[in-house]
């Protein structure tokens, strides 16, 4: 059935009170990600503060306290219209035309609010999905239980979903009851009923870009004011009742540089194992998202401390324990070095493919199982950008002046490699251990073994790489030994084609592979060009 709310004529009870926010400044985390604290003033109407009352949904909560619903002008926010993308205007102004409620939803609010590019942009509308598809001609319904719209715009995908369709999604495995709050119209009752349901308060957030308003139900600005990730219902059943959302905060927080709830917190350690029930297909898109956006060294820190990181990358938290990590360990080491010259690379809208990070995390097994030689891994990088020509690689190698990062166990004391037959017999090798260490990484009975020397951890044997994607991750590498490909072109200049990049084009991906670990190893320094 559907939801009508457009064109209600019913007097809403929340109200502005301006300026509604003072001030907005950024704070820089250890992480360097920037968090924005406002002083919002409360909202209220007639003197008195407006709360959801209490039901079933606020018993699950605990003794939890109601938040205080809030209208805030999206001007005093900072947001403006040209912050949103033109696909997403299109789209917007599409529905709107038509007739019906549209508004920005979830995390895209938030990022708008912090002063951040959102990774994308979700719209939920008052209009069925079947007239969705009838005011797009580029539109289709995706997902059997929960369908929503895909919307084409040029290359971008706009997902759409219906008031009425997040309706009966919630209402077939629900411990909620709506009872509609006294004095609350039609426009309030749906929003809020749809923002319950959200995973985390921040990205509980509508913004009605029409009339630039942002509707806060579960005290998200409270919560982006305290850089804090709190579920919207209690952690513990939040997380029971879908425990993908463990794995969104800790993406979420590691790319605000959030800290977590108290109870959000504990509840992520209790029910961490519970995460081995997700689909492999989805926990590979889910470390896609913490690995591949720009956030990949904080959310390695955050998957370690939080006891994740030994049930997704066994192999990983294994070389953390043998380094003497502890979980709340600031210090750095090579795995995480790699990481954070990739995440200098990347942002949410400059995203890498999948591969990349993969063959990140096997080279990095390669060099802990076998440490080498500095010259032997700047020859290597160096083929990989070259498209696998080893004399120049080589010649290029022996050239570089500058210092290695003396830090890593992984890399050995420069030795005497003398002959250049001798450094290519090394990289050639360094090569085959990759592959190994990618099949290794592959393996479920190995994958087991990683943390047999302690009994403590939680066993885990997941793979959540298939073998389509091990292929190709191997082939980001076999330049090396098969030699210079015929028909490569040779890159010009240190401009990344991000494009490419996430399309996992094989030359951008190696090029950018290969940029990674010289960085790493061979730090830039101050006014020095590097052959990369």
């Amino acid at each position: 059935m559907a939801i009508a709310i457009q064109g209600l004529a019913c007097r809403t009870l929340l109200s502005f009170t301006r300026p509604l926010v003072r001030c907005i400044r950024k704070i820089k985390h250890s992480s360097s990600v920037a968090a924005v604290e406002s002083i919002v003033e409360s909202v209220d109407v007639n003197k008195e503060k407006v709360q959801i009352p209490k039901s079933s949904s606020s018993k699950s909560n605990g003794d939890r306290k109601a938040p205080e619903w809030k209208k805030l002008s999206s001007k005093d926010l900072g947001i403006r219209t040209s912050m949103i993308g033109k696909p997403t205007r299109l789209v917007l102004n599409g529905l709107k035309e038509k007739g019906y409620e549209v508004y920005l939803v979830g995390g895209c609010v938030r990022d708008l609010i912090l002063k951040r590019i959102p990774k994308d942009f979700d719209i939920i509308t008052s209009a069925e999905l079947k007239e969705v598809l009838r005011t797009f001609p580029r539109c289709e319904v995706v997902g059997r239980r929960f369908p929503i719209c895909h919307v084409h715009v040029d290359d971008t995908i706009i997902e759409v979903s219906s008031f009425s369709t997040s309706g009966r999604k919630f209402g077939r495995k629900s411990n909620y009851s709506f009872r509609r709050p006294r004095g609350c119209n039609e426009h309030d009752f749906i929003r809020w009923r749809n923002c319950l349901h959200r995973d985390f308060t921040i990205n509980g957030l509508m913004f009605d870009p029409f009339a630039k308003v942002v509707y806060d139900y579960m005290g998200g600005i409270e919560d982006i004011k305290k850089a804090k990730v709190r579920t919207v219902i209690a952690a513990s059943t939040s997380f029971v009742e879908d425990c993908a959302r463990i794995l969104r905060g800790m993406r979420i927080a590691a790319r605000l540089g959030f800290r977590f709830s108290r109870e959000t917190a504990h509840s992520m350690r209790e029910l961490s194992t519970s995460v081995l029930r997700l689909d492999k297909g989805r926990i590979l898109m889910e470390m896609n998202y913490m690995l591949a956006y720009g956030s990949a060294e904080a959310s390695l820190r955050l998957l370690w401390k939080f006891g994740l990181l030994e049930i997704l990358l066994p192999i990983q938290a294994a070389y953390f324990v043998s380094k003497g990590f502890r979980r709340r360990d600031t210090r750095s080491n090579m795995l995480l070095s790699l990481f954070s010259s990739l995440d200098r690379l990347l942002a949410p809208d400059r995203p890498c493919d999948s591969r990349l990070w993969i063959g990140i995390l096997a080279f990095h097994k390669a060099l802990v199982d076998h440490p080498r030689d500095p010259l032997v891994v700047a020859a290597f990088s160096i083929a990989l950008h070259s498209g696998g020509s080893l004399t120049e690689a080589v010649n290029i190698a022996r050239s570089i002046s500058q210092p290695h990062e003396m830090s890593f166990d992984e890399l050995l004391e420069p030795g005497s490699i003398d002959s250049n037959d001798a450094l290519i017999d090394e990289v050639m090798d360094l090569a085959v251990s990759v592959k190994t260490a990618i099949c290794k990484m592959t393996d479920e009975h190995f994958v087991s073994q990683a943390m047999i020397e302690y009994p403590q951890a939680p066993h885990s044997d997941l793979v959540f790489v298939s073998p389509a994607l091990t292929l190709k991750v191997v082939a980001i590498f076999e330049c090396v030994r098969g030699g210079k490909e015929r028909g490569f072109v040779p890159k010009r200049g240190s401009k990344i084609d991000y494009e490419a990049l996430a399309l996992g084009r094989l030359n951008e991906v190696r090029h950018m592979f290969a940029r990674i670990v010289f960085d790493t190893v061979y730090p830039p320094q101050p006014n020095n060009t590097t052959p990369l």
